[in-house]
């Protein structure tokens, strides 16, 4: 692919900005569009089983919008079918509109040979016919989720039912104690969006153009992991996606930008906050590591006596940068900060501020600090923390 003549020279410090201006961290939120905003603003959020504060979905519009009740949170994802859950980034809660947009996915998996899992005779028409009579149900009432405590040992329902969300012949418009509840898409999508009218190649433009707004700046690599697209897919349709050519200091790699982000310089309030590791703003470790000089790795799936920050580090967002990390734990009332990691004795107090707040959030009155990296900022972060929270 030949790379375009560019439009704006970018230094590293003017693409972290746009990066965070574009991510929700940089400037007054907007808490009029609330939790919806931010959904449509980010165009995917990250679902993830993991549960320490809360679930990631939940992390997400709080780490920019604050205090924002966690049932306020689910009631603007599910009510009035505003959004959908489908394959993104990951499995992804989508806005509604862009359930056209993903055509080109549905129609890859129609087409795909071979499956981890055998479709057991008469089971999706089954799973159909009882949606259409019953729905909207969970595995469970359809019959089972799995046929053993095996984790990936599915029921044939349970096969069935997942087999016709990534057709598009059903929808999951809710979670429900974390377990799908599936509808048909027929009832559950709005007629003037429910269609696969749009090509692959539109599809993929509208998805490279939503990813480069989302990112402010971005590399094709980081283009195509928002939406889990092929590199290949990018270079077919980026030169039409709307998005320009810039070069940014250090990043070594060709880069496009959202014109609209070039328009004013990012300037505003900066939000300090725990992030969800699944957050978008971080979920690429490549990206994290070109633009905040941040190595971030999950290691909830690390052997324990392996961890090096914890199992669910969440990073500190403060001043526009990465100044440290947090595992969190609960015990009644308290948050616990099992392991702290600080960048130096300037990064304490905006640490001490994003667990006081995430401690208020989640109706905890307390923190306890545990281990720091640094154990001479222990005291400092505890009375930090103590004049916060009174």
């Amino acid at each position: 692919m030949t790379t375009p003549r560019t439009v704006a020279d970018l230094s590293a410090d003017e693409a972290r900005r746009i990066a965070l201006r574009a991510q929700g961290f940089l400037g007054a939120p907007d808490r009029r569009s609330g939790v919806r905003g931010i959904l449509r603003h980010l165009g995917a959020i990250q679902l993830d089983t993991i549960s320490v504060l809360a679930r990631s979905h939940e992390l997400v519009p709080y780490a920019r919008l604050g205090a924002v009740g966690r049932k306020t949170v689910e009631d603007a994802y599910w009510q009035d079918t505003h959004s959908f859950e489908y394959w993104s980034h990951a499995a992804c809660i989508l806005p509604i509109e862009e359930w056209p947009h993903f055509a080109f996915r549905r129609r890859a998996y129609r087409n795909r040979p071979h499956w981890n899992h055998d479709l057991p005779d008469g089971a999706y028409d089954q799973v159909i016919k009882q949606l259409r009579s019953e729905g909207p149900l969970t595995a469970t009432e359809l019959g089972g989720a799995k046929r053993t405590s095996d984790w990936w040992d599915w029921s044939g329902s349970k096969v069935a039912v997942e087999r016709a969300l990534m057709y598009g012949e059903v929808v999951c418009v809710e979670r429900r104690g974390w377990k799908r509840l599936y509808d048909l898409a027929e009832r559950a999508v709005p007629k003037k969006l429910l269609h696969d009218e749009l090509d692959d190649t539109e599809c993929l433009r509208r998805l490279v153009r939503l990813a480069g707004r989302s990112l402010g700046v971005g590399t094709r690599a980081d283009i195509a992991d928002y939406h889990r697209l092929k590199g290949e897919q990018v270079d077919a349709v980026i030169a039409e996606s709307g998005l320009v050519p810039v070069s940014v200091e250090g990043w070594g790699k060709p880069a496009w930008a959202d014109p609209a982000a070039l328009e004013t310089p990012p300037r505003g309030r900066h939000r300090t906050t725990l992030l969800s590791p699944f957050d978008s703003l971080i979920w690429e470790r490549a990206r994290t590591e070109r633009i905040f000089g941040f190595t971030h790795r999950l290691e909830a799936y690390v052997p324990k006596q392996k961890r090096v920050y914890g199992y669910f580090a969440m990073p500190v967002l403060a001043g526009g940068r990465l100044v440290g990390r947090v595992d969190p734990a609960r015990e009644g009332r308290t948050l616990v900060a099992k392991q702290v990691t600080l960048d130096g004795p300037k990064a304490v107090p905006a640490v001490a501020q994003a667990l006081a707040e995430a401690a208020t959030w989640v109706d905890c009155t307390t923190v306890r600090v545990e281990r720091v990296d640094a154990p001479d900022l222990r005291e400092p972060l505890t009375k930090e923390l103590a004049g916060l929270l009174g």
